[in-house]
């Protein structure tokens, strides 16, 4: 009788163990520190956050560690994973010999492409990766953060998504020139050094697969260089990636991030940005988690609409994203193709009905 009843314990305790492991589905959010964050309203936003199912923030404070650990800390007591996400080759007021060059000779110093925060660095340049070195280890030392996070880890998009071309005026079936980067000196010589190629005489650049290759390469080196200095400090790195790479990532921002020897990505499977259904997610997500082999985490980025109701007046995509009803699409799929998590962009667009849409879908994940 006793032997039957410790049986019966021990059943029971292992099917409660099997209930309570089953595997929470990992939801992120992108959220920034603006003029009216306190550690208060951190606290507020954070704890609503994770009675949603949120599990882990990607916040943005710049490269301000003092604001950084109070996020962090905050996050932690509420027991959410912290990445610290700051922005990485976009920063103004820098010498102007560390911006990258266009193929009209126009340093993003002076000139930006599309829009004025376009202050472009240049990833090849040694001064440029000393300082952004030294700014991510900052960051990495502060003990609540578990990541830091690279964004805008790229050049300016020689492609803009094909959803933004109405916004902008244009028709981008070709790289133009003004968006084009860097034909800097340094990264002229470097090319002809490693190709004899002196890219500055060929006719049309945008035809050689070598220069496009050289960028993506200065781009991953810099990153793994970066990385392992992170690392160093005992610390991981994730990044905000273009979809694919091979789909567009890789030809419209020189992000060939497969080779990225980092420790999650965070692709913006955006697909309003494309003008593609909300299917769309899961065939990048597909993709993308092919692409490193299943080795690496990918957190499927999901841009949503605030104004959901009115989205069919909505012409900018920017303001766009997926409704409630294509929530359940979105996540699914990109679950069902291999995605480690998803990550919402941003909480404050999420609406109520947003939120019953997400917490049913989890639930039936959960459940699985």
């Amino acid at each position: 009788m006793k032997r039957n009843a410790i049986g019966v314990l021990t059943a029971l305790f292992l099917w409660m163990f099997s209930i309570g492991s089953i595997a929470q589905v990992p939801v992120y959010i992108w959220q920034g520190w603006d003029k009216n964050t306190t550690e208060q309203s951190l606290k507020d936003d954070f704890s609503k956050w994770k009675a949603h199912g949120v599990t882990g923030v990607c916040f943005n404070t710049g490269f301000d560690v003092d604001k950084a650990r109070i996020a962090a800390k905050v996050a932690k007591s509420l027991g959410l994973e912290y990445h610290a996400w700051m922005p990485c080759m976009l920063h103004p007021g820098l010498p102007a010999s560390w911006y990258a060059v266009n193929r009209l000779g126009e340093s993003a110093h002076d000139v930006q492409a599309y829009v004025p925060h376009y202050t472009c660095l240049d990833p090849h340049n040694k001064e440029v990766q000393a300082w952004l070195i030294e700014k991510y280890c900052k960051m990495a030392a502060i003990p609540e953060v578990d990541y830091v996070q690279l964004d805008y880890i790229r050049y300016p998009d020689v492609i803009l998504a094909r959803g933004l071309w109405d916004k902008y005026g244009l028709v981008m079936n070709e790289e133009y020139p003004k968006a084009d980067y860097c034909y800097c000196d340094d990264c002229v010589a470097a090319f002809k050094a490693q190709t004899g190629i002196d890219i500055r005489k060929v006719k049309d650049p945008s035809k050689c697969k070598k220069w496009a290759q050289f960028r993506c390469d200065i781009i991953t080196d810099f990153v793994n260089k970066l990385t392992a200095a992170v690392h160093a400090e005992g610390k991981k790195v994730s990044a905000d990636v273009f979809p694919g790479p091979r789909s567009y990532a890789r030809w419209m921002v020189r992000q060939e991030w497969n080779k990225w020897k980092i420790d999650a990505f965070f692709p913006m499977n955006y697909n309003d940005f494309y003008l593609e259904k909300a299917s769309w997610v899961g065939k990048m997500t597909r993709e993308e988690v092919k692409s490193v082999k299943g080795k690496i985490p990918v957190y499927s980025g999901l841009f949503i609409c605030k104004d959901w109701k009115n989205k069919e007046k909505l012409v900018d995509p920017e303001y766009s994203g997926l409704l409630p009803s294509e929530v359940d699409k979105a996540v699914r799929s990109s679950m069902k193709a291999g995605a480690a998590g998803i990550s919402l962009f941003t909480p404050n667009s999420m609406t109520d009905e947003h939120w019953e849409a997400l917490s049913k879908t989890l639930s039936k994940l959960k459940k699985k």
